[in-house]
């Protein structure tokens, strides 16, 4: 199979197989008659694999060492788990600190809405984000009117 080929087998693009090919996942063999590069059913294999470890969260060097290990007639799986649940954890705390962020935000958005633009004096440059979570702030809240 020539680089579109092999792609088109992959449903990726021909820079992923170039890319991959780069970076020693796939070990095409040289044409002799045009010195294209011929990729096998075992290149595909190894391209799919990588493919989908990388939708799962693993990095390039650890997809390398698993294709090494699996070479080497190990069983790489050990190793999945272990930095699957690494990565797993530290997602999970990547999603409660979004989550937390996204409460401030929320937060954030709703004590603006009482708050006045005010132009930068030489003590505050935006009063908004200074004193989002002091409501009890003079400076920050509307006068009220004489109703």
């Amino acid at each position: 199979m020539k680089v579109k080929d092999i792609a088109t087998a992959a449903n990726v693009k021909p820079d992923t197989v170039r890319f991959y090919t780069r970076e020693g996942l796939l070990q095409p063999t040289r044409n002799p008659e045009n010195n294209y590069q011929q990729y096998d059913a075992e290149d595909l294999r190894r391209l799919r694999f990588a493919r989908k470890a990388r939708q799962l969260g693993f990095s390039l060097p650890e997809i390398r060492e698993i294709l090494e290990q699996a070479d080497e007639h190990h069983s790489p799986c050990p190793m999945v788990r272990d930095v699957f649940q690494k990565r797993l954890a530290a997602v999970e705390q990547e999603i409660a600190q979004l989550e937390q962020l996204r409460e401030r935000m929320v937060s954030a958005l709703s004590a603006w809405e009482d708050m006045p633009d005010a132009t930068p004096d030489g003590h505050t440059i935006c009063r908004l984000i200074e004193h989002w979570d002091d409501p009890s702030e003079d400076c920050c809240h509307k006068e009220p009117s004489d109703g």
